[in-house]
């Protein structure tokens, strides 16, 4: 085999495109992008107390950037959008492709659909709640070159996730039957959402997570504390690390069910 059919050969399989699983990557050379889902003209979910999913995003990326910060991992962006619509998902993607990351992992909040909803009132105002669904999940496009590590590291994050006794929801897979989100994973609550425009147009592992439903009672004063993001930033830690380190264990097309197709612009 020559060089450069070697080096093809290598490019295609996505093992070029990331410093993750390769002799000699330290965490100072890593590069991670904390994307914070949503902007503040475009908040995102309302929490059943009324607080914007914006809040909660920007609030937990910032922590996790202080962990990975603390660990080495120096070289990590908090990644933080104006605007609103499809103009600012494009805007997000186009910056972090410029800066050239190794994981991008986007930082969001979840509700339920609009069906699942009940009403209560908070300190004199009715607000929207939904106490029925509870737990994170995580999300990865197939449609994008790095579909495989993209799960790769969903999956370590998930069980690290796990590890420190929190639990993901399965609401997407048993209750919404969303055609649109397609469960990779039982055993760690990991789905496929091909549409996501911060996923599929990533030039690198990316992964959407939501770290909770805000529209649970109980999990909005959860997912507020200070305790509760220590407890995600250290997994996220935990999770890149063990991606940095390796060995890389690599999902198999048949465990995605694509070959990671570039969807078009």
């Amino acid at each position: 085999m020559t060089k450069h059919l070697f080096i093809l050969l290598a490019w295609l399989l996505g093992a070029g495109a990331s410093h993750a699983g390769t002799p000699g990557c330290t965490p100072a050379k890593f590069k991670t992008v904390l994307d914070v889902g949503h902007t503040v003209s475009s908040p995102g979910a309302t929490s059943a107390r009324g607080a914007s999913e914006y809040s909660f995003n920007l609030r937990l990326a910032r922590r996790i950037e202080q962990e990975l910060r603390d660990g080495g991992f120096m070289q990590t962006t908090v990644l933080i959008t104006e605007g609103d619509g499809r103009v600012q998902l494009h805007k997000r993607s186009k910056r972090a492709n410029a800066i050239a990351p190794d994981l991008l992992l986007s930082i969001h909040h979840d509700s339920v659909p609009q069906s699942y909803l009940e009403t209560w009132t908070h300190e004199g105002v009715q607000r929207s709640y939904s106490d029925r669904f509870s737990g994170f999940s995580l999300f990865i496009s197939r449609d994008m070159p790095r579909a495989r590590a993209s799960l790769a590291f969903a999956k370590l994050l998930a069980t690290e996730l796990v590890n420190r006794n929190l639990r993901f929801t399965l609401h997407y897979a048993d209750t919404f039957h969303s055609e649109s989100r397609v469960l990779l994973d039982r055993n760690l609550g990991v789905y496929a959402f091909d549409a996501l425009v911060v996923l599929y147009r990533s030039r690198v592992p990316a992964v959407l997570f939501e770290a909770g439903l805000i529209v649970n009672r109980d999990d909005e004063l959860l997912l507020a504390s200070s305790e509760r993001q220590s407890t995600i930033a250290a997994a996220v830690h935990a999770a890149v690390a063990n991606f940095v380190n390796g060995p890389r264990r690599r999902a198999t097309l048949g465990s995605i069910g694509r070959g990671g197709i570039v969807r078009p612009p």
